[in-house]
């Protein structure tokens, strides 16, 4: 071979001579193949498959070992829902199927989330001033309504002018009175508070109008108008189709995932809320499987539910119910013994495990579980999971309750079959609102004072009554209702002593100098571990008076198809507010190798 040949020449020659050697071992192999016998050629078949498959089951193997399972787009949820559609409209939202829409499709410049906290929607940041009073908001760039149009600080500016418009009867105008707004450019909002109010933060999760479609709306017209059934949002998912009955009213909503939603497009390919007339129909559905989910359901129903492949998110409602003393209508109350001896006698167990079916957590402080402290949501369990049910015995309770009178100074009368002190008979009326869960509860509690030796009347009024004629006018002794206390823990309504009388929310007519102090600092601290130290102070407080017997803690009831995930609920204050992070829930999921993906969290 010539050495001044050219690389090129030389690179064909070697390409020559080892396609010559490939060919001559496989004319080798045929010829040696040839050879074989049926039996060796099957064996050398199935030698050759099971190299195949073991190669194929380890690099299975090698790609599970390095990736992991994440969301992915695709699926459709099916909801049912009780009751009809008016206001699609965060403005005027009453009904649970308005806020449960209104959730769905507008969205505000922050957002709660499942943990208790409020994080940036619309807005990519925002700064609170020193003395807590100057809330100023930047919004994201590129954000835009779900017909296109870009949205600006206008849009916000001109949502929360209506809000505070009495002509506009928006049902959050109490949050917005007295804070003036203004925009320094088109993407910045200030907001001016009178005085610092640690949960104003709450307020700014209301959904934003587009003004390009609302400016001209009058207010005489602003209920009718038909954006009201056919919003225009910017929230996580948009109106794609609505069914009609007959008389027109709304019986499906479809909603399609809105890719330009500020969080990120959510995994869902849409939602589908179908209503029903009432619970009955609505557990019907679900059994038979034309839906697959419904929210807020009552104990009985989940009690009663025969499909059995679905799970159940259960959260405690911040609300509180109790029994709340009225010293200056009956003389006895106003001894701590007795009042502490009527809470003693009560099973709080008993209640939530037969009125509530388990649904609910008992009390002994104003302030429901799940809201002071670390928060965790709750996430959705196997249908059917274990109720606590335990209770404690009804007779030593009667027993420790006569003890704490004794040593209060009461004896008791075996000839009355009473207990008195100075002639003055225990006695009292127990008066609550004619609803079902609140009226079989007098009537338990009442057994249980009963049992202790305590006289006490039952008197259940409708609402309307009770509301006009034994609550606002503090007409009472004893009353058993509840308080929606709310995800941001603002108790100056509830116990501050200036909230004695109506409007205010102080059923207790509960009076305390500290107190007092505790609660209007904490709704002036912005920072929340400084502002729950101080409820915790407070609860303290409440707790060494004992104004009120503080009885259970409802829990909503979420069903849901197990495929479902990433569902997580928080500290509910209203049923819609299970979708604060619908925008990560999925039924699809794909594997994607973790290098890619630093921060994925395994399914």
């Amino acid at each position: 071979m010539d050495p001044d040949q050219s690389p090129l020449k030389k690179s064909a020659l070697q390409a020559a001579l080892l396609k010559e050697r490939i060919a001559s071992r496989i004319s080798t192999f045929d010829a040696t193949y040839r050879l074989f016998s049926p039996g060796e050629r099957l064996v050398l078949y199935l030698l050759m498959a099971t190299l195949s498959l073991s190669a194929f089951a380890l690099l299975a193997r090698a790609n599970a070992l390095v990736s992991v399972q994440v969301p992915a787009q695709g699926g459709t949820l099916l909801e049912g829902v009780v009751g009809t559609v008016r206001f699609v409209n965060p403005l005027l939202a009453l009904s649970g199927p308005d806020k449960d829409l209104s959730a769905l499709v507008y969205s505000g410049l922050t957002r709660a989330t499942p943990e208790g906290h409020v994080i940036p929607d619309l807005a990519n940041q925002y700064d609170i001033s020193e003395d807590g009073t100057t809330y100023t908001f930047a919004l994201r760039e590129g954000l835009t309504f779900h017909d296109g149009t870009s949205i600006t600080a206008d849009d916000v500016v001109f949502t929360i002018l209506r809000a505070q418009n009495p002509d506009f009867k928006s049902v959050h105008r109490a949050d917005w009175e007295g804070v003036e707004i203004s925009s320094g450019d088109e993407r910045t909002i200030v907001f001016t508070l009178p005085h610092a109010y640690a949960p104003f933060l709450e307020n700014t999760t209301i959904g934003i109008l587009p003004k390009h479609l609302w400016e001209n709306v009058p207010a005489e017209d602003f209920p009718f108008n038909s954006l009201n059934t056919h919003p225009i949002g910017s929230g996580p998912f948009k109106i794609e189709s609505i069914d009609t009955n007959a008389t027109g009213a709304a019986t499906r909503y479809k909603l399609s995932s809105f890719k330009k939603f500020s969080l990120g497009e959510p995994y869902l390919r849409s939602i589908e809320l179908i209503f029903y007339p009432n619970e009955e129909s609505l557990v019907g559905a679900f059994n038979t499987r034309r839906i697959d989910s419904m929210a807020g359901i009552s104990p009985r129903a989940a009690a009663d539910i025969t499909r059995r492949n679905a799970a159940i998110a259960r959260s405690t409602l911040p609300r509180t119910f109790g029994v709340f003393f009225n010293q200056n209508k009956n003389a006895i109350l106003s001894e701590l013994a007795v009042r502490k001896a009527l809470d003693e006698a009560i099973d709080k167990e008993r209640i939530v495990a037969d009125l509530l079916h388990g649904f609910g957590v008992t009390l002994s402080s104003p302030i429901p579980p799940r809201i002071l402290g670390a928060r965790t949501a709750a996430v959705p369990q196997p249908l059917g999971a274990t109720i606590s049910t335990s209770t404690n015995a009804q007779g030593s309770r009667a027993e420790d309750t006569r003890t704490m009178l004794s040593q209060g100074g009461w004896s008791w009368s075996e000839e009355e079959d009473v207990w008195k002190k100075k002639n003055t008979a225990l006695s009292l009326t127990l008066v609550t609102a004619d609803e079902p869960t609140l009226a079989a509860a007098a009537e338990a509690i009442a057994r249980d004072w009963r049992a202790a030796g305590i006289r006490v009347e039952v008197h259940v009024y409708p609402l309307s009554e009770f509301n006009s004629v034994i609550l606002r006018p503090r007409n009472y002794e004893a009353v058993l209702f509840g308080e929606v206390v709310g995800r941001a823990l603002d108790l100056f309504a509830f116990w501050h002593s200036s909230q004695r009388n109506d409007p205010g929310l102080n059923l207790a007519l509960y009076t305390s100098v500290k107190a007092d102090r505790v609660l209007a600092e904490a709704r002036a601290t912005t920072n929340v571990q400084d502002r729950e130290q101080l409820y915790e102070e407070f609860e303290e407080i409440v707790l060494a008076d004992q104004p009120a017997s503080f009885l259970f803690a409802p829990e909503f009831i979420y069903i849901l198809p197990e495929r479902l995930r990433g569902v997580k609920l928080g500290a509910l204050t209203t049923p819609a507010e299970r979708f604060t992070n619908v925008h990560e829930w999925h039924t699809d999921t794909e594997a994607v190798w973790s290098i890619f993906t630093p921060h994925a969290d395994e399914e």
